[in-house]
């Protein structure tokens, strides 16, 4: 019998950012999409590893977390706009006064 936590931890977009990338106008896509927004092409895509660096567009610091969470505060969240183009929500794990806009970033997984 296979082990269910081996099966998503062999997961290939587990520790990578997989995406999408459209073949018809060249754009990336992150989470992964079936029909493109800017040709609205439907099954024009290839999945795409994106190499997990980019540059903070904006950022918020959250120092009171919501109630029931086990977070520690303060926390940073960020849009990041990855070198191939696509953007994300994530949280920057460096100190929030040391986080400005422009400031290039790469990704990092760990277990939450």
């Amino acid at each position: 019998m296979a082990s269910t936590a081996k099966f998503w931890r062999e997961q290939e977009s587990r520790y990578n950012l997989q995406g999408t990338h459209c073949t018809s106008c060249d754009k990336f896509f992150y989470p992964p999409r079936s029909v493109c927004p800017h040709c609205r092409r439907k099954g024009a895509f290839e999945p795409y590893k994106f190499k997990g660096t980019g540059e903070i567009v904006t950022y918020t610091t959250v120092y009171q977390a919501p109630k029931n969470h086990n977070r520690r505060s303060p926390y940073t969240l960020a849009i990041i706009k990855l070198d191939e183009g696509a953007r994300l929500l994530s949280e920057v794990i460096c100190e929030p006064e040391s986080i400005s806009t422009g400031m290039r970033v790469r990704s990092v997984f760990r277990k939450l």
